[in-house]
């Protein structure tokens, strides 16, 4: 059933050869019959096209998902799936952070087990931000609120670190080394430079040292007139191979750093931004009055009304302002980086497109993902996800990534 999952394997790795393979000082290229220009720069790979190749990714998503989760009778009730990661035989762990329990997914995803539940014990959670596999039927869990990691094994704790004196800290994976790689997750408004510096750190988790390797761009400072920005540029970081990876989002360039900060390469494109629009905006305000009633239960209705006629305001405050090139990116099993499209609204709508990246560079294209859905994880020839239904309910679904027809 997974034939075109192998051919996928098969031909990108042709392609990472066809940059990686022959590379020399100052050679170029073509990609989508946009030259690239690759060379070496005292030890940095820089991999520049002069533009921006309007390709297909060779891979896409199926036509069905293998499994929809949450639609049938005796399926979990999810109330707001956030983190969620693949085991190597199709199987899954999800957390629900509002209903604050995890839970692991059959590989047809036709049974589910409750594993982590509220509360403050051992074995159970409050907010689990991010999910890591670290093997079959093992991965970890980073808590949030609780301020610690909880490595399950087979459904049972194996171990936990108290990560308190990372506090403001994000984890986004693991380096090479086995530490783990946070970087800067929180900050207070009303700063006055002209962007808010965040930090890469490392974590050892044996002795609980924090190690700061490098600092970047993390939040533009909004106008004077507003509190915050709903377009503004920001610093995003994600974890590819062990490295860091980082993009600005109003810069068309990704950056790969070691665990110790070292700069291994370097991509850019060229590419405009587009402003943002009256149109742009229609359809939008039920998604936000929804979010802010999730988000404040015991609101009252007039209250609903304020908070979604502020959200409204401060986008019409900048029309016409640039919007992001691309929001948060997150890497894959294979290491290839994905970079998900903006488009203003809630991020519960999902995400229209995604521009995939190589782990050398290459640029492999875009990739359209299905109406109102938005990926959690990708690994094993898997996309596992998060979908809406035509009532707004949240399912999670299972794709497979298929040769590009």
């Amino acid at each position: 059933m997974r034939n075109g999952n192998e051919l996928v394997l098969l031909l990108v790795p042709a392609l990472a050869v066809g940059l990686s393979g022959c590379g020399g000082v100052g050679e170029v290229r073509e990609n989508g019959g946009v030259p690239v220009q690759i060379e070496d720069s005292a030890g940095v790979r820089v991999v520049e096209y002069d533009g921006m190749p309007e390709v297909e990714a060779p891979f896409q998503f199926s036509a069905e998902p293998l499994y929809r989760h949450g639609a049938n009778p005796g399926d979990y009730t999810f109330q707001g799936i956030h983190p969620g990661s693949l085991f190597p035989d199709g199987s899954a762990i999800v957390s629900d952070v509002f209903n604050k329990e995890l839970i692991v997914l059959s590989p047809d995803g036709a049974s589910h087990e409750v594993i982590a539940g509220p509360g403050e014990g051992p074995g159970d959670v409050d907010y689990v931000g991010a999910t890591f596999t670290l093997g079959q039927d093992r991965f970890l869990a980073v808590d949030e609120f609780l301020n610690r990691l909880t490595i399950f094994a087979g459904g049972s704790v194996e171990r936990t670190v108290d990560i308190r004196h990372a506090d403001g800290l994000g984890v986004k994976g693991f380096g090479s080394s086995g530490k783990l790689l946070m970087t800067t997750s929180s900050h207070m408004p009303g700063f006055e430079e002209e962007w808010l510096r965040g930090h890469m750190v490392r974590l050892d988790m044996e002795t609980g040292a924090v190690d700061t390797v490098a600092s970047y761009d993390y939040i533009e400072r909004p106008p004077p007139e507003l509190r915050w920005n709903p377009i503004g540029a920001a610093g995003w970081v994600t974890v590819s191979d062990g490295q860091f990876v980082y993009t600005r989002s109003d810069r068309p360039e990704v950056t790969w750093r070691l665990p110790d900060g070292t700069v291994t390469q370097i991509v850019r494109w060229q590419a405009e931004p587009a402003p943002l629009t009256e149109e742009m905006l229609e359809g939008i305000e039920d998604g936000y009055r929804a979010g802010n009633q999730m988000a404040n239960p015991g609101a009252t209705a007039a209250d609903i009304d304020r908070m979604t006629d502020g959200n409204m305001a401060t986008f019409r405050a900048v029309i016409g302002g640039s919007m992001p090139l691309f929001t948060t990116p997150f890497a894959d099993a294979e290491n290839r980086v994905w970079l998900p499209s903006y488009r203003p609204g809630v991020r519960s709508e999902g995400v229209p497109v995604y521009t995939v990246i190589g782990p050398n560079g290459e640029w492999l294209g875009k990739v359209e993902s299905p109406p109102r859905h938005r990926i959690l994880d990708v690994a094993h020839g898997l996309v596992l996800g998060v979908q809406l239904d035509e009532t707004d309910v949240e399912h999670v679904v299972v794709y497979e990534l298929v040769v590009a027809s």
